[in-house]
């Protein structure tokens, strides 16, 4: 078993590997580290025959942050990495190495994620926001404390949503505008109404929720799991999902590229808060210089 830095690998149960975002202290913000972790703890646990069932969980008061925008020189991190993708180019000038990067370890990771073909549950507690949304909805099942929250402000930012579009099926399209053009934030109750959470439960019962839901699970034969998530997943493949999917990144690429052409950075600070927006130019001027 490979050592991991940013999350932990249990085993909690018979036919159960649980994989726990572990850095806390920047409420699991996700860096390229932990991005390659959890998809290397992913495929071991995919792999392995004797688990039929995979949570992702998370450490600390709030599940993600979401992308960790403070990591340093971002692109040149991922040559500490092997990808799993073809793609290439993430040092290249232009808008080469932001869409390559973030075809590799945002759109790629989460389809990846998607298809394994073992039914994975995504526990949620406190805020998960943007990039937190990419790890839950490639999830088969999501399980909330009712302290939960989910939000998706990158309008706000000028782009079109995050990377792994997948806001229309997870809510409808119209929730889906109302989400992404107020950037308001979601409750775990509304999430369930709306069929985005399956199951509600106080905190302290979170991690037991989660248990009980993969234990009855695990007493199916995996064949017939596998089988029966591909046939879900190819319904919601059938209706376009993955062209939709394929556009809206394309869209985001071309926002961060007209954002960098306009304002010198990848988003457009115009509809942020004013003191947060002065902040991101005097950091963008500072690396300028």
């Amino acid at each position: 078993m490979k050592e991991f830095r940013s999350l932990l690998y249990e085993s909690p149960a018979p036919h159960v590997a649980r994989i726990v975002l572990n850095r806390p202290e920047t409420r699991n913000a996700q860096d390229t580290r932990l991005l390659y972790e959890l998809n290397h703890a992913f495929d071991t646990a995919a792999q392995d025959d004797e688990v039929k069932v995979i949570i992702l969980a998370a450490n600390g008061p709030h599940f993600s942050s979401g992308h960790d925008l403070r990591e340093p020189n971002a692109s040149e991190a991922m040559a500490e990495f092997d990808t799993v993708g073809t793609w290439c180019g993430f040092t290249c000038a232009g808008a080469e190495a932001q869409m390559a990067r973030e075809k590799e370890i945002y759109l790629g990771f989460c389809e990846r994620w998607r298809n394994i073909p073992k039914p994975t549950i995504a526990v949620v507690q406190g805020k998960c926001i943007a990039g937190g949304l990419m790890l839950i909805w490639p999830c088969d099942i999501i399980i909330a404390s009712q302290d939960a929250q989910f939000v998706d402000p990158t309008v706000s930012f000028g782009v079109d949503g995050v990377e792994y579009f997948a806001h229309p099926w997870e809510m409808g399209p119209r929730k889906a505008k109302e989400l992404l053009f107020t950037s308001d934030w979601l409750s775990a109750h509304e999430a369930r109404s709306i069929g985005m959470v399956n199951r509600v439960v106080p905190r302290e019962q979170l991690e037991q929720a989660a248990l009980e839901m993969a234990a009855k699970i695990s007493r199916k034969p995996l064949f017939a799991l596998k089988l029966t998530k591909e046939a879900v997943n190819a319904a919601e493949d059938a209706q376009g999902r993955v062209a939709a999917m394929q556009t809206s990144f394309s869209l985001h690429q071309l926002a961060h590229t007209h954002n960098l052409h306009v304002h010198g950075m990848l988003i457009d600070p115009s509809g942020l808060p004013p003191d947060t927006a002065r902040a991101l130019r005097a950091k963008t001027n500072q690396k300028a210089s």
